[in-house]
């Protein structure tokens, strides 16, 4: 019972919580403050946090199943912003292999210890930073292209038993691994990430079992020290973006799994017609073409 009182109560204590953050934003968006930032760092993995969070997913799908069109427009907003950041950010890809062949020819042709990259005023580090700096597209299209390829049903899957059910089954196994699965383990992934991220980034470091009040006091002393050590002495050394790309990941794959739920119950409600509706996906050069084929 003690369980149920206290889920149900932090729910009811969501809608202030969000009131309060929302027409008190110096207290935790003003950096300039210490005690403001260490706010930001604690509520940003908090269970106040989750709870804003859950409960504006119980409102929206309240609103939803009374308003389906209400919960489309939720679904093409998520999955249109998937669509795009995994758009812009496959282009990374391209960036990783021609920046690789540059440093191949100044390496092996000119025997350059440097390269230099800009107009104006241009950006120069060794060589082996560049190659290390590598790594840095490779993160960036597997965090933010993540959600686009599940957007655009590219992952690896084996329907050993869902390609044989009906499609209003179909759509109940998809809303339980939503919420079950999927939604879970980027929540996980992010309270682990949060923390990781902010001790590169602040000392003295913050810790997820750290109090509020523990942490305000932590912020007598609170000064940046961003991560910039790298493997080698040269290298690339600016690795705390890969703990930014770990949070954002975790964070697009949470807001999928919402989306995915909202789809799956709109589908199952509407009925198989309603399958792939509003669904954004790419069409490749021989698609266009069977498409023109089957026009004719």
């Amino acid at each position: 019972m003690d369980g149920i009182v206290w889920f149900f109560q932090n729910i009811a204590l969501a809608f202030y919580n969000f009131a309060y953050a929302i027409t008190h934003p110096g207290l935790w968006l003003d950096w300039s403050n210490k005690e403001s930032l260490m706010r930001f760092i604690y509520y940003g993995g908090s269970v106040e946090f989750f709870f804003v969070v859950f409960a504006t997913f119980l409102v929206f799908t309240a609103i939803g199943i009374w308003r389906n069109s209400f919960l489309w427009g939720c679904v093409r907003g998520l999955e249109t912003m998937a669509n795009t950041i995994g758009r812009v950010a496959a282009w990374a890809g391209l960036l990783m292999v021609l920046q690789q062949i540059i440093i191949v020819f100044m390496q092996r042709i000119f025997s350059a210890a440097e390269i230099s990259f800009g107009f104006g005023k241009a950006l120069t580090f060794d060589v082996s930073w560049w190659s290390e700096e590598l790594k840095l597209y490779n993160a960036l299209v597997v965090t933010l292209c993540c959600t686009y390829t599940f957007v655009q049903g590219g992952h690896v899957r084996v329907d050993l038993v869902y390609s044989a059910v009906s499609h209003r089954t179909k759509r109940i196994i998809d809303m339980i691994g939503s919420m079950i699965f999927m939604a879970p383990v980027a929540l996980i992934t992010w309270m682990y990430g949060w923390y990781f991220l902010w001790r590169h980034l602040v000392v003295p470091n913050p810790s997820a079992s750290d109090t509020l009040d523990r942490l305000l006091a932590k912020s007598r002393a609170l000064r940046w020290n961003v991560e910039t050590i790298g493997f080698s002495p040269n290298g690339f050394n600016a690795y705390f973006l890969f703990k930014v790309l770990l949070v954002t990941f975790a964070a697009l794959v949470f807001l999928q799994a919402i989306a995915f739920f909202w789809r799956s119950y709109l589908e199952w409600k509407e009925g198989e017609e309603s399958a792939g509706k509003y669904l954004d996906k790419d069409k490749l050069g021989d698609e266009d073409a069977e498409l023109v084929a089957n026009i004719h």
